[in-house]
């Protein structure tokens, strides 16, 4: 009797919760096609018949890079740069991320909650900004000096660091925490000894994926004039030198590659030491091994860079940032900007909203190619999900703004082919993301569906796609964060939305106008993340 009485509270529980999904459902729906008919797709001409020549042109040169040496040589010293900034770039965010996780972790703040809160909602400014953003605010402060390029990285990955740090020191056991609390130490300091050393592992971890986004962050500040490969592959698309556009990206691709490979066997490794006990984690060679060649490489950056702190607080710094403070107060509240403003950021979520709905798609559509199968298979799988994982990481190796120059050879100016551009690139992340999710499947109802009698496909359908549902929605929702700076990043080669506006003000020094910009980007992107978050937290 009590079994029979508990079974309909249970299933009415799940039946609500199902309801509640329905409204994020259909509002997400709704949003889709308000963006779609705000790009012009159902009303206007979208395609560039002009430019689709051009567009042969460049797709041909894929089978013939340039490779005269001299170029290769030139090539091979901006991929040293890049990695020289992505290396200090990802070690300035993450020792501010160490400093920063104490100060934002709710065990330090204990029941004080407002003084939580407030740190956290100072890191919403560093957050709200794309790097692109910070290196063309840096450029009119320190000029062409290599800070601009480190700065741009570590300031922003700094504060997503700490947040993430944050949360890591918060899920780990208190009992060290605790007893130094009683001992009389201070609460900052009893999270330092108490909490950092039990999430070590974690920390590490996320550090060496910072590193691989790093990677990926100097080639687009290369695109805005800071050097690197970015900066070269800018050059041969001005000069439509497509053979030399290809080397570049062939050269982005296996420098991606190997930052990708070398991160995700230093993330396995740490999954399977820390399982084992702190004693093999400190022990493990490889781990040991990648810590100090990445300190190495970051010396070896400091050294190939020529940085000078003397810079940072030089007359001229000071008196640069002096001058755009007093400039950029207070905000320009002008009607006529305000309505540009409103208009831009309309364009700016129609646009990320595209780029999702596309990637999530397609990601999907390949996750059965994309990951590695968990058992024997044929040759011809094995060499066609090889190929498929070779095209994602080309698709995430060229940047976003590259792919909106390539993409306006075949559609016209505005939303749609900045949500394309969008789109291609995250197709490449997600890809890759939904693919290990996959793996990772229990692959158990999928083989009783072969076993069966059903196909590869219709195994796949009905046994993993459902299981993969959850992590589909979570990782593009979060994608879908990500997505709208990088409208702004697009926006800033003139793809439309904020970033455009953004670069007109910027390049018109009117410093006022810059910063009402700037505040409608961060708040445009907190809004983003609340509602990002409160969706993945119903459709969980």
């Amino acid at each position: 009797m009590t079994l029979v009485r508990d079974r309909p509270p249970a299933a009415a529980a799940v039946l609500r919760r199902d309801r509640r999904r329905w409204p994020w459902g259909l509002g997400a729906a709704a949003l889709l096609v308000w963006s779609l008919a705000g790009s012009g797709l159902f009303t206007e001409p979208v395609v560039n018949t002009g430019g689709l020549g051009e567009f042969r042109r460049f797709a041909a040169a894929a089978l013939q890079p340039e490779l005269d040496g001299e170029f290769l040589r030139v090539v091979a010293e901006s991929a040293l740069v890049t990695v020289a900034y992505a290396a200090l770039g990802a070690g300035l965010a993450v020792l501010l991320g160490s400093l920063g996780a104490v100060a934002l972790a709710r065990t330090t703040w204990g029941r004080r909650r407002a003084g939580w809160t407030a740190a956290r909602g100072l890191l919403a400014v560093p957050r709200g900004l794309h790097e692109a953003v910070w290196g063309l605010l840096l450029v009119n402060v320190l000029g062409l000096d290599p800070w601009v390029g480190v700065l741009a990285i570590g300031l922003p990955y700094g504060a997503v660091t700490a947040k993430v740090f944050a949360d890591l020191v918060d899920e780990v056991p208190r009992g060290p925490y605790t007893a130094l609390l009683a001992a009389g130490t201070g609460r900052a300091t009893a999270a330092v000894y108490g909490l950092l050393p039990p999430a070590a592992g974690g920390l590490l971890s996320y550090a060496f994926y910072r590193l691989e986004c790093a990677v990926r962050s100097a080639v687009v500040l290369g695109l805005i004039g800071a050097g690197g490969l970015g900066y070269q592959l800018a050059l041969s698309f001005s000069s439509l030198r497509w053979e030399q556009v290809w080397t570049t990206v062939y050269a982005l691709a296996v420098l991606c590659m190997l930052a990708d490979v070398a991160g995700r066997r230093v993330r396995r490794r740490l999954a399977t030491a820390s399982t084992s006990g702190g004693a093999v984690l400190r022990r493990d060679p490889v781990l040991t091994g990648a810590v100090v060649g990445s300190l190495l490489l970051a010396a070896w950056s400091w050294w190939y860079l020529a940085l000078s702190p003397a810079t940072l607080v030089s007359e001229r710094t000071r008196e640069q940032v002096a001058y755009v403070a007093r400039a950029g107060w207070p905000p320009d509240t002008d009607e006529a900007l305000l309505s540009a403003i409103a208009s831009t950021a309309v364009d700016t979520v129609q646009m990320s909203v595209i780029a999702i709905a596309l990637a999530a798609t397609g990601a999907l559509a390949l996750t059965g190619v994309t990951a590695r199968p968990s058992g024997p298979s044929s040759l011809v799988r094995r060499w066609t999900g090889s190929a498929v994982r070779v095209g994602l990481l080309l698709l995430r190796a060229i940047p976003p703004p590259i792919w909106a120059l390539v993409l306006l050879f075949v559609f016209l100016p505005g939303v749609l082919p900045g949500a394309l551009a969008l789109g291609v690139y995250t197709l490449g992340v997600l890809g890759r993301l939904l693919g290990e999710a996959a793996e990772e499947v229990d692959p158990r109802p999928r083989e009783l569906l072969r076993a069966g009698g059903a196909s590869p496909a219709s195994a796949w359908l009905y046994a993993t796609l459902p299981a993969l549902s959850g992590p589909a929605i979570a990782l593009s929702l979060y994608r879908w964060e990500v997505a709208i700076r990088d409208t702004v990043l697009v926006g800033l080669l003139g793809a439309g939305g904020l970033g455009a506006l953004l670069s007109a003000r910027i390049s018109a020094f009117d410093w006022s106008a810059v910063t009402t910009v700037l505040v409608a980007i961060v708040l445009l992107t907190f809004a983003v993340d609340l509602v990002s978050g409160r969706a993945r937290a119903a459709l969980r």
